[in-house]
């Protein structure tokens, strides 16, 4: 490492004899990594890792603290970073710390294994491979909320990558438990409790059915009515990713009210908070005659058109489109319904609207092909309207 780079001169005061001393550089060598990749990269090639590493089990509190703070500051930036951070051996000394007495130390490892796990599946794998989960079951069930917000984070950062990993977290008995948590009055960790349940509920039937099971209907629809927008928003998101696996757990949110429900969150939201909600009755109305007739009935059809119509964003667009679509294409009764919405003009108008090229995602893509289908679907709910009312094709 260059001589005149501001780690030089922290490097030995991490073996000074006097723990504060030791302390006060590893948390600053935590700023200096947290601050930037370049920083962060700069801790690795230093090698200062291992020796951080090594000190997680042979310091004081404050010092572990401090350590893991760096070890999080360097995992964040980027998966390479973070699978730097495992190679050091980092994984076994945090979950050794995840059984700390001391709740500020559970804390800072529970956060720099959650900065591992969340960058992809490999690295979460090797959380799991830690013995890390258990722990962090434990850490939300500590009377500390910190701890529970920061616990939940990690589980929901190792859930998100696939089934298997999802089923790590539920065979450690983490549903229970953040069921339980689901009307804890702390906005902060119910944003992180819903989040987890999401990433659990999306990957499966199965996963989604033991959430359920949970008895979580329809105690948590009152949170679509949180003051914290994030609540609202990870909350339908839950809904969303447990409607749409089958027609019977849709069927169960609609006989728990859960359609009403996020009818009325939907016409109370804006922007991406109500991305999800709008998502969730695409996805019910999606399933059968019946479920899309609730929604229908239920008002969704013009709740969604109201969406349609004061959104900007394309995806937006193309998501209330979509939701539409769906709520659409059974049958005549239904297509009916659509188009008294008055929602036909403003579909056309979508489709019309000149869109920028812009080097788009396959999310930006999608929005055309999800416009397109529906305004498609839309002439075809036309014709069909007009032919059961005895009138002849438009011009």
């Amino acid at each position: 490492m260059n001589d005149d780079h501001p780690y030089s001169a922290l490097i030995p005061l991490l073996l000074d004899i006097v723990p504060s001393v030791q302390q006060t550089a590893a948390l600053a060598l935590g700023r200096l990594a947290n601050y930037s990749d370049d920083l962060a990269e700069a801790v690795v090639k230093g090698d200062i890792l291992p020796q951080l590493v090594y000190s997680l089990a042979e310091q004081n509190r404050f010092y572990k603290k401090a350590a893991a703070f760096v070890l999080r500051a360097v995992a964040k930036h980027s998966p390479p970073l973070a699978q730097a951070v495992v190679d050091s051996g980092a994984l076994d000394a945090l979950a050794i710390c995840l059984e700390e007495f001391d709740p500020g130390v559970k804390e800072a490892a529970a956060w720099a294994l959650g900065y591992i796990a969340r960058h992809n599946g490999e690295l979460a794998q090797s959380v799991v491979d830690s013995g890390a989960v258990p722990l962090l079951v434990l850490c939300i069930q500590e009377p500390e909320l910190s701890l529970k917000r920061i616990a939940a984070s990690a589980l929901s950062d190792i859930s998100k990558h696939s089934p298997e990993l999802a089923q790590t977290v539920v065979d450690a008995g983490a549903i229970a438990h953040l069921a339980n948590l689901t009307l804890n009055p702390d906005a902060k960790l119910k944003r992180q409790v819903f989040s987890a349940l999401s990433q659990i509920s999306k990957h499966s039937v199965e996963l989604a059915e033991m959430v359920v099971e949970a008895e979580i209907f329809p105690n948590v629809l009152t949170c679509l009515k949180d003051s914290d927008e994030y609540v609202k928003k990870n909350c339908a998101t839950l809904i969303r990713e447990v409607a749409k696996h089958t027609p019977e757990l849709a069927q169960l949110i609609v006989n728990a009210g859960g359609v009403a429900a996020v009818i009325d969150y939907v016409g109370d939201s804006a922007g991406n908070v109500r991305l999800p909600g709008i998502m969730m009755l695409g996805y019910v109305a999606a399933h059968s005659e019946n479920l899309a007739m609730a929604v229908i009935v239920s008002k969704g059809v013009v709740q969604l058109a109201i969406a349609l119509q004061e959104e900007q964003e394309d995806h937006i667009q193309a998501a209330a489109a979509w939701a539409l679509g769906q709520a659409g294409r059974h049958t005549p009764e239904h297509a009916k319904a659509v188009a008294q919405a008055n929602v036909l003009p403003t579909l056309l108008q979508c489709y019309q609207t000149p869109r920028e090229k812009e080097d788009p995602s396959i999310d930006e893509r999608s929005t055309s092909s999800f416009l397109d289908t529906t305004c498609t679907q839309a002439t075809a709910y036309v014709s069909r309207i007009n032919k059961h009312s005895g009138i002849g094709d438009p011009p």
